[in-house]
């Protein structure tokens, strides 16, 4: 499916205008509180996901795409000696770095879909951001991610999966399809991709290029997965 580049530009609007209220959709407040046991179902999923996460190896320079309001960077640096985050709203930029206040991050605000890689990095981390990457784009980006990657390199990704209740309880979630309407505290509406991709679709679009990843689930709400650049 080809994408206008205004549904891209649409969505970095739209995670602009959200970034003060994001944290809300992840520690389940507002909107996003859907009741003690689903909460609590979300976070021993999400735990799940970090000691996966906490148990890699050591690395000295990790990538981290999208990186949001931080808080999957306070994460990696736990494992990693640097972290270079990128994200394209310059708001998630300011809330990051307030929250990490770390030497050890350097930001750069960037397009993801207009960056190019200058170096090559021990560990590529990508949060709840491949989802919003357009299927006719997936290709070119995951290119990116390989080139982005030493041999050897690990990637490392988390997204969710295709149920309701992942995001807010008055938030539309068509079951198909590549666009999906997203609306803010206040009222707002933005259209952004959404793309729930099937595992084995994504294992082979990584091998693609080089990178041997298995994808895998939680229980109901988060699909994640690693893997290894092949040596050149």
């Amino acid at each position: 499916m080809s994408q206008q580049p205004d549904i891209l530009q649409e969505q970095i609007a739209y995670y602009r205008a959200r970034a003060a209220e994001y944290d809300e959709w992840f520690y389940r407040q507002g909107r996003y509180n859907q009741g003690e046991e689903e909460n609590q179902r979300w976070f021993t999923e999400t735990e799940q996901v970090r000691q996966a996460l906490l148990q890699l190896p050591k690395q000295h320079h990790i990538l981290e795409i999208a990186c949001g309001t931080g808080i999957w960077t306070q994460e990696l640096l736990n494992i990693a000696e640097n972290i270079t985050a990128l994200d394209a709203a310059p708001e998630m930029i300011a809330i990051n770095k307030a929250k990490v206040q770390s030497e050890r991050v350097s930001y750069q605000q960037v397009d993801i879909f207009e960056w190019q890689p200058t170096q090559q990095y021990d560990m590529v981390f990508f949060g709840f951001w491949l989802s919003h990457v357009p299927s006719d784009k997936l290709d070119t980006f995951l290119a990116k991610v390989a080139q982005a990657l030493k041999p050897n390199g690990v990637v490392f990704v988390v997204d969710g999966q295709n149920t309701k209740q992942i995001t807010a309880k008055n938030q539309n979630h068509p079951e198909s399809g590549e666009v999906m309407q997203r609306v803010l505290n206040d009222g707002r509406h933005y259209d952004i991709i959404k793309i729930f991709y099937d595992p084995s679709y994504l294992d082979e679009a990584f091998a693609k290029h080089g990178i041997n990843f298995t994808t895998q689930f939680t229980n109901k709400y988060i699909m994640y997965g690693s893997g290894i650049k092949q040596e050149e």
